[in-house]
């Protein structure tokens, strides 16, 4: 059977396996006697050996009270079951008369969700034993265990403790991994024995649901796997018409392939301690014995407790050994958290240094992507490999944290790059945005040392279907692990949600902070534009007079003044022309920045007709001007009246800096599709390369353009001319100006949400583009 096959053949046999009822066998064994009673501690079931035990066949019991059969003192400690909680029990003496004559059994009672169970086990001792007894068997043991730091001795040293206490022939620690298989990690056994230290087991020897009972019951004892059990009368309970939950039952028989599994070891008796952390199975102490082995309850009882204090003092020993790991990683946390949070650059604090990212989760390479920008750091697969691992975590990985120490089993096409990505720790930052971190490990060949091939539990029915079946071998039995790097820790995945939650506080922190940057610079702006609309429009009237005093000086008064005072007139005059365009320019721009646009389907043929005819009718030398349409412009949702005035401007401008005889001016528009193929190819109408800072356009939005054969613009103006105020020549040149039209222009195409920008070649021409959104 190969790999896969076996696998899909696990799964089934196990999922078979675990429905089957192993906590209602409706039966029990033999070594004591079960009574199920009801919530009036009536006798609704037997088992069908009190004959031996009690001296009364089944029938004499059924349906008679507690009270036939013990004193009242005894009938109110089992009655104390019904305000306990599912699974607490309550453990005492009893002696009964039988046929034999008197017989001491030791009690135990505990209740379910419809009835009242009362165990009988036959006992040699007539007392209870006291606590000074329990503490001098136990407090040496656990004395010692308490010494012991290293983890690896503790785990031996248990198994010793257990094995002096109960004498079995083998003892052994067995822990789970996350596969729920497990391995033996400490070992004592009789010297004949072949040892198990160090074997695999796979998790089909201890089935889901047997764990799960491991889990609520900390302790099994089968004293006797070779024995018949012995079934309940009436097999099912009369009230719930079902067979009783025997969970917490001591006496619960044991399932037939747990009988043959174990004696094809050459075990005869088992006693099974959990041990648990953090509510989890975390393993077994398992003993086994070849040949049938009775232990009282009260050694029972104290191995229970044993196996109570192994799990109370293994976290502290588990926790002493990652110690010193754990508080490295804090330490990595707290310094990169702190960087991160004082940086102005979030990839650049996350990758620099690289071996921070990595050290935080102890991994080999790691990717940062931030939506389509991906940042590699270390040993990765390439930039294409993660990408397309990116697009199969989008669909197939929900949680916002994912780890697996064999990726390649779940992503075939990790195969190609197992050597640096066997295992991944994906860190998932944004849910609306694709943001993650990507952690990697490289393949790990081990060699596991299995009890016996495991594939050997798994049989093949004739009619196909797979079924769980005992090993009859435990020869060791070597295999060979591929595509797994080295586990992931929990404290190295606590460290990666570690760094989510501080990221997400400092873009939260980051975002309050600019939320409130951008509130005072929405209020200065307004400010701003308040001042400059009253400040220009209060500076008219000033102005006004002084060009209208210097002008009645000139004419009135002229004739009194020498030439020198006539030609301070005339610059007085000439300045206040030139304040009085530079302050309409203002006072426009600061009402663009106030305005509102009142946008409309716009047929932009139409519109340009009418900028030209006014343009023309404004010109003397119009019928020297060559202004060339190639296509009919679209129709756009625009402000008319505002889309106008950069037609206006930008046409004025393309005539005005021309030293050309022979003068045009083309207006058009580049198609969506052409206009994105040719910003990716580098392609303009100017230029073999466009202007690197010129953006990239938006697809969904046609690119207007006024292309001009005039004088050309420097390259390094081709940004700054866009500035209120900003001439390239002297106010004698080119008919003088503001130096405010193009200010104006970029204006209007933001407030469409829109993009302008230039290329442009000195003595050829200049080309303006723009876009509307």
């Amino acid at each position: 059977m190969s790999q896969p096959e076996y696998t899909t053949a696990q799964a089934t046999a196990l999922t078979n396996h675990d429905r089957k009822p192993i906590h209602r066998p409706g039966s029990i064994q033999p070594h004591g006697v079960l009574l199920a009673l009801s919530t009036q501690l009536e006798i609704l079931q037997v088992s069908n050996n009190t004959q031996a035990y009690l001296g009364k066949e089944p029938e004499d019991l059924l349906g008679k009270p507690l009270s036939d059969l013990l004193n009242s003192l005894q009938v109110e400690t089992v009655k104390q079951c019904l305000v306990k909680k599912i699974g607490s029990a309550n453990a005492f003496k009893v002696l009964i008369n039988t046929l034999h004559g008197e017989r001491y059994f030791d009690a135990i009672a505990h209740r379910t969700e419809q009835a009242v169970i009362l165990e009988l086990e036959p006992t040699d001792s007539k007392s209870e034993l006291s606590f000074l007894s329990f503490h001098s068997l136990a407090g040496e043991v656990i004395a010692k265990m308490q010494s012991t730091s290293n983890l690896i001795e503790f785990l031996h040293l248990v198994a010793e403790e257990v094995q002096k206490i109960i004498g079995f022939d083998r003892v052994m620690v067995y822990q789970f991994d996350q596969s729920e298989a497990g391995s033996v990690v400490a070992e004592v056994k009789r010297e004949d024995l072949s040892p198990y230290l160090g074997l695999h087991y796979p998790a089909t020897d201890i089935p889901a649901q047997a764990r799960e009972l491991y889990t609520r019951c900390f302790l099994r004892f089968l004293p006797d796997l070779t024995v018949e059990p012995v079934k309940l009368v009436p097999t099912e309970n009369p009230t719930t018409h079902q067979h009783i939950d025997l969970s917490y039952c001591l006496l619960r028989s044991f399932d037939w392939c747990c009988a043959e599994y174990h004696q094809n070891m050459g075990v005869k008796a088992l006693l099974v301690i959990s041990i648990i952390q953090e509510q989890k199975l975390w393993g077994l102490i398992s003993c086994h014995h070849q040949t049938p082995k009775y232990i009282s309850y009260e050694v029972r009882k104290m191995c229970e407790f044993l196996g109570q204090i192994v799990s109370s003092e293994l976290a502290h020993k588990i926790s002493h050994s990652e110690w010193d790991y754990k508080v490295k990683l804090k330490s990595l946390q707290s310094e990169f958290l702190e960087s991160i949070s004082q940086a102005d650059n979030f990839i650049d604090a996350l990758i620099k240094p690289e071996i921070r990212l990595l050290d935080l989760v102890s991994a080999s390479g790691a990717a940062v992507c931030l939506d389509n920008e991906i940042t590699l750091v270390g040993t990765t697969p390439n930039i294409d490999e993660v990408r397309a691992l990116i697009e199969w975590a989008d669909t197939q990985v929900s949680d916002n944290l994912f780890s697996t120490d064999s990726l390649p089993k779940l992503y075939p096409e990790a195969l190609r790059f197992k050597d640096t990505a066997s295992g991944l720790l994906l860190l998932r930052i944004s849910k609306v945005r694709r943001y993650y971190i990507l952690w990697f490990r490289p393949e790990v060949l081990q060699t596991v040392h299995w009890a016996g091939n495991p594939q050997e539990s798994i049989q093949t029915k004739a009619d196909g279907s797979h079924t769980l079946s005992p090993r009859k071998s435990f020869e060791q039995w070597q295999e060979t692990v591929r595509l797994t790097s080295l586990p992931w820790k929990a404290c190295e995945l606590d460290s990666a949600i570690a760094l989510n939650n501080a990221i997400v506080g400092i873009v939260l922190s980051k975002a309050d902070e600019l939320a409130k940057i951008n509130l005072e610079l929405e209020r200065s702006n307004q400010e701003l534009a308040s001042f400059a609309y009253a400040a220009s429009h209060d500076l008219k009237e000033p102005l006004r007079g002084i060009y209208n005093f210097s002008t009645v000086l000139l004419e009135d008064y002229g004739q009194l003044l020498d030439d020198e005072g006539i030609e301070c007139l005339q610059t007085v005059v000439s300045l206040s022309v030139r304040m009085e365009t530079l302050i309409n320019a203002l006072l426009r721009l600061s009402q663009l920045g106030q305005a509102h646009l009142r946008e409309q389907a716009t047929n932009l043929n139409e519109l340009l007709t009418q900028v030209i005819e006014v343009f023309r009718a404004s010109r003397q030398d119009s019928g020297l001007m060559d202004i060339r349409i190639p296509r009919p412009l679209p129709t756009v949702q625009c402000d008319r009246v505002l889309v106008n005035e950069v037609f206006s401007n930008l046409l004025s401008n393309a005539f005005k800096y021309n030293d050309k005889a022979d003068q045009w001016v083309e207006i058009g528009y580049l198609d969506e599709g052409l206009a994105t193929r040719d910003w990716r190819l580098g392609k303009s109408f100017l230029n073999p390369i466009p202007n690197p800072q010129s953006p990239i356009p938006n697809p969904q939005s046609p690119i207007f353009y006024i292309r001009d054969n005039g004088i050309g613009i420097p390259q390094h103006h081709l940004e700054t001319i866009f500035r209120l105020f900003k001439r390239l020549h002297s106010q004698e040149k080119y008919g003088g100006g503001a130096g405010a039209g193009l200010a104006i222009v970029k204006k209007i195409v933001e407030l469409h949400n829109g993009k302008i920008w230039v290329e442009s070649t000195l003595g050829v021409g200049s080309m303006f583009y723009f876009t509307l959104e």
